[in-house]
């Protein structure tokens, strides 16, 4: 088995307490964390440059308090997935294994692609300067 698919995947016949659905979550987040943040650093870059072409560059300043914010936003949206999958392996059982690991595959591209959403809207800003239609 890959690593990526022991990241993205759990085994079937692994204990489902609620001990360890948080244990497995939680052995994720330092990545989850590392991913989103090197999302938001590329964001950030990107935009950066962007807003510095021509024609008529608006002034560019990063964000640092909404940085932070989505950052904890991030984390706290994150800690919701391990309440579901207890709750749903509480109620559910076993028959539901594959629901906690789906929640963090979604979720995880999710927040990455959300991160990374300033770069096409950068782009496009960039692009509607460049025709006239924005100052």
């Amino acid at each position: 088995m890959s690593a990526v698919t022991r990241f993205f995947f759990r085994l079937p016949y692994t204990s489902r307490s609620t001990w360890d659905v948080i244990r497995w979550w939680e052995t994720r987040r330092a990545a989850y964390n590392l991913a989103v943040g090197i999302a938001g650093l590329t964001s950030v870059a990107a935009v950066a440059v962007v807003s510095t072409l021509p024609p008529h560059p608006p002034s560019f300043q990063v964000p640092w308090d909404a940085i932070v914010v989505y950052g904890i936003l991030a984390n706290l949206f994150f800690s919701f997935g391990p309440a579901l999958d207890a709750a749903i392996c509480r109620r559910w059982g076993s028959n539901y294994t594959a629901v906690g690991p789906a929640l963090f595959r979604y979720g995880f591209a999710f927040a990455v692609g959300l991160t990374l959403l300033p770069i096409p809207l950068a782009l496009i800003g960039w692009s509607l300067r460049l025709l006239g239609l924005v100052r």
